[in-house]
């Protein structure tokens, strides 16, 4: 052994430098900063010189601060610490084309030059009833549109695609995915004022057929394509005129909708996958919130788990008062409520004075929300009903939020000792965007599970995926409101490209040999 003093430069104390030999390890150094710091011991493996022709095997030894000498090589007497292990980049885990595809799309829809003639190219192909604008009809469009836009937000048009695409994005660490079907109907304020119940004569058979029948047969391969884990996502408007009459009107679902919904219902508890019933523009909603009521009344039975879960959009001044009700109902009637909550997708449809003023009042509002909800107790935002002592029944919660600093305050609120650690919950992002928050949810949870951090199941962090499938064209209204809502969001989406771009300048680096 040999034992040099040299001089630290945070110090003045000088830094005692040790070398021990190992006949298999190569050499340690151990370094000591005055008598009375920790051990700092760092190795290296002796380095063998190849005299022959043949190309010698890459150097195995490493800088000495990026390795750390095995314990059980360690001579007994002397205690050591290993160097902090370097944070590795969450966005690692895509592929780079998903990287590359990603960047490119987030500066389109960050580009204030490139974003308004896109947006009204995709608002014609969605609207227009013309054969060469239909990517279904038109295949060189179709190609063209699969190849990008379709492919950043969508599974697939077949059985094969999806699951290809799911089992792709399970690969990747994340716990399941959110699957809806594409087919959705999006109404103009005339359209809405105009509606009528369809409900006799040839009228009646033509929505049974053309547009109850298709939605039927659609959701119920969403939930045949579901695995348990996964959750469905499910759209009332896509079920047509009668749908939407109805619950515009807040009656209960026509006799050949509620079998249909029966239907699904049905399977979907049969096999464990839970349903969200999703939000929809505010001239539908209260319908949806009555027909969702009544079955998590049916099938809500089992404590602390949900089959149907209703959708609870925060940028609503009145989402916290609608929510208490629905609490309240849940505790009365002795059902799981399910909640769903994000901050909302409806900024074009939605009358503006009904959503909140700014933006820092629709974060309080999730924010509060979601503290409430995983804590199960009543807050400041989320209050019970005026009047009444009811006591926050069980939950089942899955959030739905790009912003990074709700997910991470939602981490931190599940971390505490408040929360309750039997309410089921899972964090979801879009597919197609904010992959830098999902990816810092699936290190996380791989960094817990690595750790042995995680003491019961319900401790895991769960992360998701939103994502549709069907044709393009029957896609195409889905990705259209994913445009606006990337124009809507500028700030949030410029952040995400320039991750994606950090993180094709960090893979470039290390191909070329840089350290990150």
């Amino acid at each position: 052994m040999v034992q040099v003093p040299v001089l630290s430069k945070s110090s003045l104390l000088p830094v005692y430098i040790n070398t021990i030999r190992h006949p298999q390890c190569g050499l340690y150094v151990i370094g000591r900063n005055g008598p009375n710091q920790k051990l700092r011991i760092f190795s290296t493996t002796r380095r063998r010189i190849h005299s022959s022709t043949k190309r010698p095997s890459p150097p195995v030894d490493q800088p000495a601060l990026a390795a750390a000498a095995p314990v059980n090589h360690i001579p007994a007497e002397i205690t050591a610490e290993s160097p902090p292990m370097a944070k590795s980049a969450p966005l690692s885990v895509l592929p780079l084309s998903m990287v590359l595809r990603n960047l490119a799309i987030t500066s389109i829809s960050s580009s204030r030059i490139l974003l308004p003639p896109s947006l009204a190219v995709m608002s014609l192909l969605a609207h227009s009833n013309q054969a060469v604008l239909n990517p279904d009809k038109n295949p060189l469009l179709r190609w063209f549109l699969k190849g990008t836009f379709y492919a950043q937000f969508c599974a697939g048009e077949n059985a094969a695609e999806v699951r290809r695409t799911i089992d792709g994005l399970k690969k990747i660490g994340f716990t399941g995915v959110i699957l809806g079907y594409a087919r959705e109907i999006v109404l103009s304020e005339t359209q809405t004022h105009n509606l009528s119940a369809c409900d006799e004569g040839p009228v009646a058979e033509e929505c049974v057929r053309n547009e109850i029948g298709p939605w039927a047969a659609g959701t119920l391969e969403t939930v045949r394509l579901a695995r348990p884990g996964d959750f469905v996502a499910l759209k009332f408007s896509g079920a047509g005129r009668q749908a939407l009459y109805a619950l515009k009107n807040r009656l209960p679902p026509p006799k050949h909708l509620r079998a249909a919904i029966d239907e699904i219902c049905a399977l979907a508890a049969e096999r464990d996958v839970p349903l969200l019933f999703d939000a929809e523009q505010t001239a539908v909603q209260a319908g949806i919130d009555d027909w969702t009521l009544e079955y998590q009344r049916k099938l809500n039975t089992t404590p602390g788990h949900a089959i149907i879960y209703g959708t609870y959009q925060a940028y609503l001044k009145s989402t916290p008062a609608t929510l208490s009700e629905h609490l309240a109902a849940a505790a009365k009637d002795g059902f799981t409520l399910g909640v769903k909550l994000v901050r909302g997708a409806y900024l074009g449809a939605d009358p503006r004075h009904i959503i909140h003023d700014t933006k820092a009042d629709t974060d309080n509002a999730y924010n509060g929300i979601v503290e409430s909800l995983i804590c199960r107790s009543w807050g400041s935002v989320l209050k019970a009903p005026e009047g009444q002592d009811v006591k926050f029944p069980r939950v089942s919660v899955v959030l739905g939020s790009h912003n990074l600093e709700s997910v991470r305050k939602a981490r931190e609120i599940r971390d505490s000792p408040q929360a309750d650690p039997a309410t089921e919950l899972a964090i979801a992002q879009l597919q197609g965007m904010a992959d830098e928050v999902s990816c810092e949810l699936v290190h996380a949870s791989r960094e817990r599970a690595r750790q042995g951090s995680v003491r019961e199941k319900e401790d895991a962090i769960k992360a998701y995926k939103y994502i549709v499938w069907g044709t393009t064209g029957e896609c195409m209204k889905y990705l259209l409101r994913r445009a606006y809502e990337n124009r809507d969001a500028v700030a949030r989406t410029r952040s995400g490209r320039d991750a994606m771009w950090k993180e094709v300048k960090r893979r470039f680096r290390g191909a070329l040999g840089f350290a990150a």
